[in-house]
């Protein structure tokens, strides 16, 4: 059985999908690869962020529900998401831009011998930075070439993802058993979980928390988080070794972009496995990535009705020259 090569995206919930494209287009300068919609609920925006390419372990996913409510952080989700940055040097330069703009943020921290930097958007859906520094394992992505911030400081790819989780024994278990990780650390009450060929692109950070009271999903709070995997073959081999320990999954579900499957094996924690590919080049120019609205094959037929549900955004952004700084 191969292991999971690392993060592929990770999945939240926003109130605004305007103010989310401009907070990570303008401020975290991350690239729209892809402007589509919920494929499940197609009234509802789903907007990938990610690296220049849109390259697998690099892109976060948001949906924007109308009319749920703010959800409340707690025990039992996945609490945080981390953006790899180049070096020591580019947590400098974020601390610098945050204080500018006007996010509220941690300063400068260190966990597993890393540096980090937390800070929270609009929302108040949490984020980290992270430090490649010394990092060895899954290569990153690469920056936005034409994005606002200097390519020697700019967002790389996804860290380590942080669960918080009440029953941390049967969760280990589950994570080395099931999924095949391996616990590579422990600093007080967090545990670092590595797979493939490791480093930040391929960790989970599980916090054993049972003083806080369960979360409840809702706009500020992720949705899901997606480990990687070769391709359908591969997605195959782990809906079988997941049904082999009794757990509930989806079954193969094809998303035009990438092939899926989906389970929950811990309390309000939905994994998704996803293939590498095919990826977001396919039906757009790389020029104008995510500027126009991207359906698959088997939704195209509805293009008509979808435009009249979701409202337009203007993501155009191949006509605009950013200043880097």
């Amino acid at each position: 059985m191969d292991q999971l090569k690392g993060i592929h995206h990770v999945t939240a919930i926003t109130s605004s999908a305007e103010e989310n494209y401009k907070f990570f287009t303008y401020v975290l300068g991350m690239r729209l690869v892809k402007k589509t919609v919920n494929q499940d609920d197609i009234q509802t925006y789903h907007l990938f962020f990610a690296d220049d390419k849109g390259s697998p372990g690099t892109d976060m996913t948001f949906f924007d529900f109308p009319n749920i409510p703010k959800g409340v952080h707690g025990t039992n989700e996945i609490s945080k998401t981390s953006f790899r940055v180049p070096s020591d040097k580019a947590l400098d330069y974020w601390v610098n831009r945050f204080d500018r703009l006007e996010v509220k943020h941690t300063g400068i921290q260190e966990q597993f011998g890393k540096k980090t930097l937390s800070f929270v958007d609009f929302d108040d859906q949490q984020y980290q930075l992270i430090s490649d520094e010394h990092n060895e394992g899954v290569a990153s992505g690469t920056p936005w070439e034409k994005g606002p911030i200097p390519i020697e400081y700019a967002i790389t790819g996804l860290g380590p993802i942080f669960i918080r989780i009440v029953d941390f024994d049967y969760f280990k278990e589950m994570m080395e058993k099931v999924l095949l990780f391996k616990e590579i650390g422990q600093e007080e009450s967090f545990h670092l979980f590595e797979t493939g060929e490791g480093g930040n692109g391929a960790q989970v950070i599980a916090e054993h928390n049972t003083d806080l009271p369960n979360a409840r999903q809702g706009f500020g709070t992720v949705h899901h988080v997606a480990f990687r995997v070769e391709d359908r073959k591969a997605l195959d081999a782990w809906d079988n070794q997941v049904q082999s320990f009794g757990f509930r999954t989806s079954g193969y579900v094809d998303r035009f972009f990438f092939k899926s499957l989906y389970t929950r094996m811990a309390p309000q924690i939905l994994f998704e496995f996803a293939t590498d590919g095919p990826g977001f080049m396919g039906d757009e120019p790389y020029e104008t990535l995510g500027e126009k609205l991207s359906l698959p094959p088997f939704l195209e037929p509805k293009r008509e009705e979808i435009e009249k549900l979701v409202r337009p955004i203007d993501t155009v952004r191949s006509t605009r020259e950013f200043v880097k700084e």
